[in-house]
């Protein structure tokens, strides 16, 4: 009965609001409802689904097909004569490939080309002398991506996959099994250490045959420079060392740049007919050294010279665009104790020299020199002249034989001249020297203008 009573006020009250007509036959409709159950009527079962019609198309199961997955690597690989190699200077993926016999971890060096729908893949370990994969991981690679690339996706692009060897940096190469080796070396940069058979021969006497140099140093270079570009030098503990004998030349410290200017240092204009404009630049450098300790034996005399420090400008006759090598001339003074004789004096010096590389990888080296020096302030010694003088004269090749750890070990050999009589006692003559032997030179990085072995 409460069920009725509410739903006949639920009818009136919706009449009123939508002024609908009939009224009160809805309400004697509701009247003469016989009484009913309150309880709800349990739902009944649904309906069995139906078959679609023959006429109506099925339905997809997913809106898009899934790229297929690589399961076959041996018949996706192309191979390309001569065998291509990564490039150091591109991003290279890290991936998972299908394994193979040869490559059973499935783990490659991958780098694609959209253009060329062309991706090289490489093992990323080394291989053994059979071409099968080793533990040993690849050394001297770029960064690698690790994220998975869509292969399938790729594969149904029509992209080719090609055998190929990993990436290696600038200077280095890297053969068919993975081995990376360095092949461009910048002599410029290292510390070397060498041996040398040094015979001497002095005029009107009989040649020392006997003689045996050590050498060794460090030495590197960097650049600098926005507006004009800078090549700095520095050399450390430059020694050598005669076996037997008190013979010795140590320079604890030498440094020097050379400049190349874009500003030209005088513009000379001539008005002979059109005017006409000349740039003339004047490349002057710098050059020092501090702490240089020499001792000359000769007969039964010695001498011993400490160069306490020593500035020179430098005029560059010729360099390289790198500045690296060099043709120039050097002129300035040093302060020199002469340790034999306890004086104090100044030493101007003039000099002509050149260091040259003479191919891009660094493997062959020439250097020369000829050098006047000029003892000024000194007091009397009895034996020699009041203002002694020097002269020096030097050609030397150095040579690449080969790399024992990619440290390069070398063929050394040079000639030597000279002439002094600042030695009290020991008549000036002319000496000469021949040297030949042995360098290793540790560290010795690729040259910075060194190319990439990996662009095929």
């Amino acid at each position: 009965m409460i069920i009725q009573v509410a739903t006949v006020g639920w009818v009136l009250l919706l009449a009123q609001v939508e002024g609908q007509p009939g009224e009160e036959s809805a309400v004697q409709k509701l009247r003469d409802t016989p009484e009913q159950d309150p309880s709800p009527e349990p739902p009944s079962p649904p309906a069995p689904a139906q078959a679609p019609s023959p006429a109506q198309p099925p339905v997809p199961a997913q809106a898009s097909a899934q790229a297929p997955a690589v399961t076959d690597l041996k018949g996706l690989l192309v191979p390309e004569e001569p065998q291509p190699a990564l490039r150091y200077d591109e991003p290279v993926l890290c991936v998972r490939l299908p394994p193979t016999q040869q490559v059973p971890s499935g783990q490659y060096r991958m780098q694609c080309d959209p253009e060329t729908h062309r991706c090289l893949v490489a093992p990323a370990y080394e291989l053994d002398s059979s071409g099968e994969e080793t533990r040993r991981p690849l050394l001297r690679t770029s960064f690698c991506d690790r994220s998975e690339p869509a292969l399938g996706a790729q594969v149904q692009e029509g992209y080719r996959f090609v055998p190929a060897v990993a990436e290696s940096p600038p200077g280095w190469y890297r053969d068919g099994q993975g081995r990376v080796m360095q092949f461009n070396f910048d002599l410029h940069r290292r510390f070397y250490m060498g041996g040398a058979w040094s015979p001497l021969m002095r005029q009107g006497e009989e040649a020392r045959t006997d003689r045996f140099r050590v050498d060794f140093g460090i030495q590197t270079e960097f650049p600098t420079g926005q507006e004009e570009q800078r090549l700095h030098r520095l050399a450390f503990l430059e020694s050598e060392l005669y076996p037997g004998e008190e013979n010795l030349d140590i320079t604890l410290i030498r440094y020097d740049f050379n400049v190349e200017r874009k500003v030209p240092l005088f513009r000379i204009t001539t008005f002979f007919g059109k005017p006409r404009r000349f740039d003339v630049g004047l490349n002057l450098g710098f050059w020092s050294e501090a702490i240089h300790q020499e001792i000359i034996e000769r007969e039964d005399s010695e001498l011993s010279l400490l160069t306490w420090l020593a500035l020179h400008g430098t005029l560059d006759l010729w360099h390289s665009e790198d500045l690296v090598s060099f043709v120039r001339l050097r002129a300035g003074a040093g302060l020199e104790r002469d340790r034999t004789n306890a004086l104090n004096t100044v030493v101007p010096t003039v000099a002509l020299e050149g260091d040259l590389t003479l191919d891009v990888n660094g493997f062959h080296h020439l250097i020369f020199g000829v050098e006047a020096e000029k003892v000024l302030l000194a007091e009397e010694v009895t034996g020699r002249p009041l203002r002694p003088e020097r002269l020096k004269a030097r050609v030397g090749y150095e040579l690449i034989l080969l790399a024992i750890n990619d440290q390069p070990l070398s063929l050394v050999a040079d000639g030597r001249g000279g002439w002094r009589n600042d030695m009290a006692g020991v008549s000036p003559k002319w000496e000469w020297s021949a040297n030949a032997g042995l360098r290793v030179s540790l560290w010795a990085p690729a040259r910075r203008s060194a190319p990439m072995a990996s662009a095929r």
